[in-house]
């Protein structure tokens, strides 16, 4: 990540401008790697303030993928935050920003959820479903909304 990602200046900005940023090298401290249960590097950790884990990211991702998984991170801590406009404004902005990579269609199914609970109006999640059934048909995502169109897309039946 070091030669690649973190040297991309946008992701770097990024990165300072959004969170406290902390690298732990796990031969030098491995009692951090054994309370986060770290089984594999790189392993990126979104906390929320109050230390606790919100998103994980564990592998490798090209920087396009790996910005768009720090930006699901900060929306996924609005959303237990119960913080919904803020949740669905940061959903819908990975969905505008990376519309065709697969962490689109997670977005766009948590920026349903978000505006449910923002609002509590149970007619915009058979939209989300439908959404998702346009651009990410074999989405996990997809298979997830399908309850909320009345219909399952259980593939394996």
């Amino acid at each position: 990540l070091e030669a690649d990602s973190y040297a991309d200046n946008d992701i770097a900005g990024f990165i300072n401008q959004e969170f406290a940023p902390a690298s732990v090298n796990i031969k030098n401290t491995p009692a951090a790697f054994h309370r986060f249960e770290v089984l594999w590097t790189p392993t990126v950790l979104l906390l929320d303030s109050s230390g606790k884990e919100r998103h994980r990211i564990e592998g490798y991702l090209p920087r396009a993928e790996f910005a768009a998984q720090l930006e699901l991170g900060l929306a996924r801590i609005a959303f237990m935050h119960k913080k919904w406009d803020e949740a669905e404004r940061r959903y819908r902005s990975i969905v505008q920003q990376y519309g065709s990579r697969p962490t689109a269609a997670e977005a766009i199914y948590w920026a349903g959820v978000a505006s449910y609970k923002r609002t509590n109006d149970h007619t915009v999640l058979p939209l989300i479903s439908e959404e998702l059934e346009q651009h990410f048909s074999d989405s996990l995502w997809t298979r997830k909304a399908s309850v909320w169109a009345g219909r399952r897309l259980d593939k394996a039946s």
